[in-house]
């Protein structure tokens, strides 16, 4: 069912969209979801991931991709693709900034379900693939039983 809400709600609390950002922000922006109870996949694809290897500071590049099913909230993208941005110049593993991400997405969304996937290119040698997954215990409507 679709759930009609005003323009002012759907932007109440967006303070990036829109703007001229000329750096990165570690901030998820959300906007209501105007179909809860409608279980919907959103998948966002970033092929453009930088990160910092933990111990040589080598630069990292991967694919992110975050498949999630809403529930009251959506990630506004522009403030996704600064979030990514935020770790250009850190340092991490990639297992640990793929579960980074997905905390902070579910921290953000309190969705049904998450996945983060980090594709990262080869390197040494070695490519890495992890699949980080979430999954709400309580099912649709009955959240904060």
């Amino acid at each position: 069912m679709t759930q009609e809400i005003s323009r002012e709600e759907l932007l109440s609390g967006l303070t990036l969209l829109g703007q001229n950002v000329r750096q990165p922000v570690r901030q998820l922006e959300t906007f209501p979801n105007q179909h809860p109870g409608r279980p919907y996949v959103v998948t966002l694809v970033c092929d453009e991931f930088t990160c910092l290897c933990a111990a040589t500071g080598q630069p990292d590049f991967a694919t992110i991709t975050i498949h999630y099913i809403p529930d009251q909230r959506i990630v506004e993208s522009k403030s996704l693709k600064l979030y990514l941005w935020s770790f250009r110049d850190e340092g991490h593993f990639h297992e640990h900034v793929t579960n980074l991400i997905l905390d902070d997405l579910v921290k953000a969304l309190d969705p049904i379900k998450c996945e983060v996937i980090g594709d990262f290119k080869v390197r040494g040698g070695i490519a890495i693939k992890v699949e980080a997954k979430y999954e709400r215990a309580n099912p649709i409507g009955h959240e904060h039983d």
